[in-house]
């Protein structure tokens, strides 16, 4: 056992802060590419096919950065079990945005031809491969800072963080899409894909300054006999029910990708919306999820993390289906209600839990790898819920197919998190040490139980 007082006393306003301003610059970059990729992609990258099939090709575009993510992850998840949390968020707001401003810099298929869309794909999968370590690292850091009792409400900060990036590129994206579309199409697009390079520079500003945690700097004094040298070995052998559990619980992101990526271009492309209302409510939506998504991890340190989950997840079912039924009636006060209260409000129970939840599933020698590795894999299948949900959606009427998809992975989401062990009363020392005398997909343990 960990020494409570060496391994648990850190800095977790400072941390959440940080967390909060790196995850938001991170994913500006990450979530400006499905915006384009649902508005103007198809159009410059695949012109040479019919505009339903150079729409499919611009989304599977978005969710190939998804492959990237467990690779990073095993890549990621290892630095940062090794050698710091702080080490792997520096690389990461690095990485992707270099790999963001370069994609302002391509030229499109008319002036290389297919060179362009493979050039396209190589960047994104930089991006996913740095996208792996970000929301890992950065929970891993607030969570191992936090006080044992708030746990969940530091580690939301991450997801904020995240949401704040949406808003953000969502926000960027709104003049830049009423630009008449000679102009979009030539030059307009690549504006906020340049806007990265001031991203980059704020975003090693901030992790530079970052402190190490203090349960990482313990496990270093404690010496390299307690440390992993191959933190992936004492993973999977001891840890891979938790591994999977998260991998099955991630898929809860394609609620998230469905609603940013997938509803927007059958908003605009198969129904025939305008794009800028379509791209306000998802500035409303995440807006609402500022102040959501604390307010649902404050309950979690009180009532548990397993119950304010899975009701965000069995809500999200229902009203996805609300969703897009609105947009096929083309009725914006209906997409505008349903929309924020679907992503907005109860979708932010599922992401202000998670961070705390998957991170409490491990010990801390391999906690980085456990939830990068659970995460990126699950996130990787949530990537390509909008080319799935392009393929089976079939039209005007086609989103009832789609609504269906999407409450079949909540439901699956829901059964992962219930055959869960709830940890929100075990110390922080504690989490995840016993996991490996009974690695069991389902069994479950008590509120007040130590981890096992």
């Amino acid at each position: 056992m960990t020494d409570h007082s060496t391994a648990t006393q850190g800095k977790p306003r400072k941390a959440a802060v940080a967390a909060w301003i790196g995850s938001a610059l991170e994913y500006y970059d990450f979530f400006i590419y499905g915006t384009a990729a649902a508005l103007v992609f198809n159009k410059i990258f695949f012109p040479a096919s019919s505009p339903a099939t150079g729409t499919l090709l611009a989304l599977a575009t978005f969710g190939v950065g998804y492959l990237a993510r467990p690779v990073g992850a095993f890549v990621l998840g290892h630095i940062g079990d090794v050698f710091g949390r702080k080490r792997v968020l520096v690389s990461t707001v690095l990485l992707m945005g270099v790999s963001t401003v370069l994609v302002g810099c391509l030229p499109t298929y008319h002036q290389i031809g297919v060179a362009a869309p493979a050039l396209l794909v190589t960047l994104r999968l930089m991006q996913g491969f740095s996208a792996a370590g970000e929301q890992a690292g950065a929970n891993s850091m607030t969570l191992e800072h936090a006080p044992p009792d708030r746990r969940a409400y530091y580690t939301s900060f991450t997801l904020s963080g995240t949401q704040a990036g949406q808003i953000l590129a969502t926000a960027v994206f709104l003049p830049v899409a009423a630009l008449p579309e000679q102009h979009l199409l030539t030059w307009g697009w690549r504006l906020p894909f340049w806007l990265s390079a001031a991203v980059v520079v704020a975003g090693l500003l901030i992790r530079r300054k970052l402190d190490e945690t203090p349960v990482f700097e313990h496990e270093v004094a404690a010496g390299e006999t307690k440390r992993a040298k191959t933190p992936l070995v004492p993973l999977f052998r001891d840890h891979w029910a938790s591994v999977l559990r998260v991998v099955v619980a991630s898929v809860i992101a394609a609620v998230s990708t469905i609603f940013t990526v997938y509803a927007l271009s059958y908003a605009v492309n198969t129904v025939g919306l305008a794009k800028a209302p379509i791209l306000w409510v998802g500035v409303l939506a995440n807006i609402a999820a500022l102040f959501a998504i604390p307010l649902w991890a404050k309950l979690a340190d009180r009532i548990g993390r397993k119950p304010v989950f899975i009701g965000g997840s069995l809500g999200c079912a229902a009203l996805m289906a609300a969703y897009l039924w609105s947009l096929s009636l083309g009725d914006y006060a209906l997409i505008f209600t349903t929309g924020i209260l679907m992503f907005g409000v109860v979708y932010s129970a599922t992401n202000g839990i998670w961070p705390a939840f998957y991170g409490e599933m491990f010990p801390a020698r391999v906690r980085l790898s456990g939830m990068a590795i659970g995460t990126q894999i699950g996130f990787a299948l949530a990537g390509f819920a909008p080319s799935i949900a392009e393929a089976i959606g079939g039209g005007r009427d086609g989103w009832v197919n789609v609504a269906l998809f999407t409450a079949g992975l909540c439901v699956l989401n829901a059964i992962a998190v219930a055959t869960g062990r709830e940890t929100y009363r075990v110390p922080t020392e504690d989490l995840g040490l016993d996991a490996g005398r009974s690695a069991s997909f389902g069994v479950g343990a008590g509120a007040g139980s130590r981890a096992v």
